[in-house]
């Protein structure tokens, strides 16, 4: 099938390995939060030579630069140490290439007074390794991009840290705590609780609006290049929100068709044509949407070394029973328990394979992706109300049949009662002595007598 086109799994020189990646990570802020492995910053000096990042773009690093003051905090290294414990390791909650990341309470503006107050806001900060040589760019480009770009389904970078001193450089950026953490850490039961079949739902439509807002909503095009489960992060109320746009690159002009850069990514998530060629579009990013949907569905990774060899690329698996009816059930993640609606996967499947055509052009618009998710959810809320109602009619009907039985089963137990009483007096009267041939009422007395 067209839609399981897929890259060699080590065919191509540009590919990115995500070695680094796997290990470094101690939970989901580690994956979502850490940016670059020394495997891409290497492989980023030996194939951006001749391509260039938005950042570098003076008109745009100009305007960037204009609003960036007003929207974030700048934080002095000493605030974020005191934060932080002195960087203690009690409050460590990832690890990365690009540093480690801490849990941290810092003081902000009262946005609810306009006496000028500060409260209190639990924080992730993330901390540049400053012995390494990769980060410093992708920092930048945080830094330049969270700080204008504002919408309900990305993180929301709070501030950053670049202070220079005798110790060497500091660079810190502070988001909001994600308490939730990453979908991937649900999706893999790194967390007690099973995402429902409707939270899976309206976590891909929010990530699919997270896109379409970066690819079609505002005054330049922005492609994520890295959009996977970990960069997927849950507020309390499993809201989901895009985060480390460390890889983020501004989309082609107007009048071209594609920007030519270096590839960069995790395998398993990134459009094959991206992975060969180098020629980026925002259909890059819908081609990752597919395969994320089919890890929603299955409650599998893109890529599992640990499973049999024919199961280890999660397209390649899928294939074989998502094209069959008869056999969709074994592709539906069995943590579920059969707690979903079997016609709104088929559906969720389908719009997967759309992501995942073969030629990016094929492949439908995040906003069109964002409308036949809010469909799938409303038929799936509407079956749901069925299947209750239809649950609870039925188990009326049974209780008012047993109620139904439990009052006949009293009127003949009366019915019998009389009947036995009547059996057990004619029983009494036959009764004579064996001797006189008579009734002996003498000797006779009323007895008990078992009804049941």
């Amino acid at each position: 099938m067209k839609c399981f086109h897929f890259s060699n799994a080590g065919g191509d020189p540009r590919e990115v390995d995500d070695s680094v990646t796997s290990k470094a990570s101690k939970l989901s802020w580690a994956r979502s939060l850490s940016v670059a492995s020394s495997t891409l910053g290497s492989r980023r000096s030996e194939f951006d030579s001749d391509s260039k990042d938005f950042s570098d773009s003076v008109e745009f690093h100009k305007f960037l630069s204009q609003k960036r003051a007003n929207d974030l905090r700048v934080f002095s290294f000493s605030e974020l140490k005191l934060a932080t414990r002195g960087f203690s390791r009690a409050l460590l909650i990832g690890e990365g290439g690009f540093g480690c990341v801490y849990k941290g309470v810092v003081r902000v503006p009262n946005g609810h007074a306009n006496d000028g107050s500060l409260s209190d806001m639990d924080v992730a900060i993330k901390q540049l390794n400053r012995n390494g040589p990769q980060g410093h760019r992708e920092w930048i480009n945080e830094v330049n991009l969270l700080g204008v770009i504002k919408h309900p389904n990305l993180v929301k970078l709070v501030g950053y840290c670049a202070e220079d001193d005798e110790r060497g450089i500091q660079r810190l950026l502070v988001y909001e705590l994600m308490r939730n953490k990453s979908l991937e850490d649900h999706l893999l039961g790194r967390v007690p609780s099973t995402l429902t079949w409707i939270s899976r739902l309206k976590i891909a439509q929010d990530a699919a609006r997270g896109l379409g807002y970066l690819h079609e909503e505002m005054d330049f095009q922005l492609i994520f290049r890295d959009f996977k489960t970990s960069n997927v992060l849950l507020d309390e109320d499993f809201n989901a929100k895009l985060s480390d746009f460390g890889f983020a690159r501004q989309g082609p002009s107007e009048g071209f068709g594609h920007v030519s850069t270096s590839v960069v990514g995790t395998v398993g998530y990134a459009a094959p044509e991206y992975v060969h060629t180098g020629k980026l579009t925002a259909k890059s990013d819908v081609w990752s949407f597919g395969v994320v949907l089919y890890e929603l569905i299955t409650g599998r990774r893109a890529v599992e070394r640990n499973l049999p060899r024919n199961e280890q690329k999660l397209l390649e698996w899928a294939r074989h029973y998502v094209s069959d009816p008869r056999k969709f059930h074994l592709l539906v993640d069995p943590r579920l328990e059969g707690e979903y609606c079997i016609k709104s996967a088929q559906k969720l499947a389908t719009l997967a394979n759309k992501c995942l055509m073969k030629h990016p052009k094929c492949r439908p618009k995040m906003s069109e992706v964002v409308e036949i998710l809010g469909s799938i959810i409303d038929g799936t809320i509407s079956e749901f109300q069925c299947s209750l109602q239809a649950a609870v009619s039925e188990e009326e009907e049974k209780e008012e049949k047993l109620s139904e039985e439990d009052t006949e089963s009293g009127t003949a137990k009366q019915g019998n009662n009389y009947l036995k009483k009547v059996l057990d007096f004619r029983e009494m009267m036959s009764l004579r002595n064996k001797s006189i041939r008579r009734l002996d009422w003498k000797n006779w007395a009323p007895g008990l007598v078992r009804t049941w």
